[in-house]
């Protein structure tokens, strides 16, 4: 198998661009649109604009009234969300490999896209939690269902002896080949937790934006993490894998879905890439489990809550997230981290703008703190202490407007909302 190398110095530096565009170029619309997806989730935004948006509109999650007790002192927040079409990528790996482990990483990434949003608000301990799983029965065996299972039950012990106490409720299994291809998995999530320990967004100029990073290996992960995270999938899949698979496995992509855009890479799944943290199949890569932060915000947020103005879990929308959460402010990130491998290569496979890139993944740093300068070096050292890379990745200017200036080795690009 073929061996590819990915290191900084296999990309050239472009000469910096600057646009001011908040959407999708039409090219890259166009394919995110025939792939039957959306990067902005524009459609979701409007449906639910006129929403109540909870007791603090700027929250992270929606937050409301303690309809459990009725305590006035007291809060109740739920979420909902699921893998996504890494379910699909699993099932082809899975069959490649027949590696049944893989499933164990899709319950990790389907909980976790719950429960760190809702540390963004600081609810890092005490959650209830619940499943959804809906498959194909044609093609998904019971011994897959007693993985995620299994896989869920690790994943909240290895939680609990991190100080993070998650509480599995029960769930519903359900087969529903007529309107699943392969397997969906989901989990809703609920917490009570007194207001006072609450995080409400209020980025305001003069913080300063301390990044964690989503990939590498933290203290409590038994291997590298890639940072992919769960977001941009469906992308990742088709710009990367080659187009035996749209043969091979018809049952893990939609067939709606124009040809020209589906498996147009050149890889496969057990092609190996180097890195600098070792050799990795790109299935490995393009699958690696997503990284929870709550052991490490349990901790920052008992040192230093208080003093953070904003927490925003850079998931759907990758570095452009915070504009939803800010009013009248200019975000400026111009010190990042190093771009990780895999979307080095998801970007070179693609031939993807790297400000689409920026708009799309999360680029190496999955949760920002918004925090006064004085105690940003506590976040940091909260976070390396546990082996999770940190460092000050921007900062926040005085408005007009809702605007971000990503300023990388690869561009200079501009976004604004509203």
């Amino acid at each position: 198998m073929p061996i590819l190398s990915l290191t900084k110095q296999n990309f050239s530096e472009s000469t910096p661009n600057n646009f001011f565009i908040p959407l999708l170029s039409m090219e890259e619309k166009s394919k995110y649109e025939m792939r039957g997806v959306s990067a902005t989730k524009s459609e979701v935004h409007d449906a639910i604009k006129h929403l109540d948006k909870g007791l603090y509109p700027q929250a992270f999650c929606k937050i409301l009234p303690d309809l459990v007790a009725g305590d006035a002192e007291y809060c109740n927040i739920m979420h909902a969300d699921t893998a996504g079409t890494k379910t699909s990528l699993a099932y082809m790996y899975w069959k490649e490999s027949g590696d049944d482990s893989v499933w164990s990483d899709i319950v990790q990434d389907a909980i976790v896209m719950n429960t760190d949003d809702m540390g963004c608000v600081g609810c890092v301990d005490n959650i209830v939690i619940s499943s959804t799983i809906g498959r194909n029965k044609h093609l998904i065996p019971g011994k897959v269902i007693a993985t995620l299972i299994q896989g869920a039950s690790s994943f909240f012990d290895r939680m609990k002896s991190l100080g993070v106490r998650i509480y599995l409720s029960g769930g519903e299994t359900a087969d529903v080949g007529d309107i699943v291809r392969t397997i969906d998995v989901g989990y809703t999530t609920f917490a009570r937790m007194p207001k006072e320990k609450l995080v409400i967004n209020a980025i305001r100029p003069g913080d300063v934006i301390v990044g964690l990073s989503s990939s590498g290996q933290a203290s409590y992960e038994t291997r590298y993490n890639s940072g992919i995270g769960s977001n941009g999938l469906t992308a990742a899949r088709h710009d990367v894998l080659h187009k035996s698979y749209q043969t091979k496995y018809p049952e893990a992509y939609d067939p709606n879905t124009p040809e020209e855009f589906t498996f147009t890479g050149s890889k496969s799944l057990m092609d190996t890439v180097e890195t600098p943290y070792g050799i990795f199949t790109v299935g490995q890569l393009l699958l690696s489990p997503t990284r929870s932060f709550l052991p490490v915000l349990k901790p920052i947020l008992e040192a230093v809550k208080d003093e953070i103005h904003g927490l925003i879990h850079c998931t759907g929308g990758g570095q452009t997230k915070v504009l939803k959460f800010v009013d009248e402010v200019h975000i400026i990130k111009d010190q990042l981290m190093e771009v990780p491998p895999v979307f080095r290569l998801i970007q070179s496979e693609s031939g993807t703008s790297w400000k689409e890139m920026y708009q799309v993944f999360n680029m190496g740093h999955r949760l920002e703190f918004y925090i006064s300068p004085r105690h940003a070096q506590t976040v940091v050292d909260i976070a390396r202490s546990m082996k999770i890379d940190a460092q000050v990745i921007g900062r926040v200017e005085e408005g007009p407007g809702r605007h971000l200036t990503i300023a990388s080795s690869f561009g200079t690009f501009e976004y604004s909302e509203g």
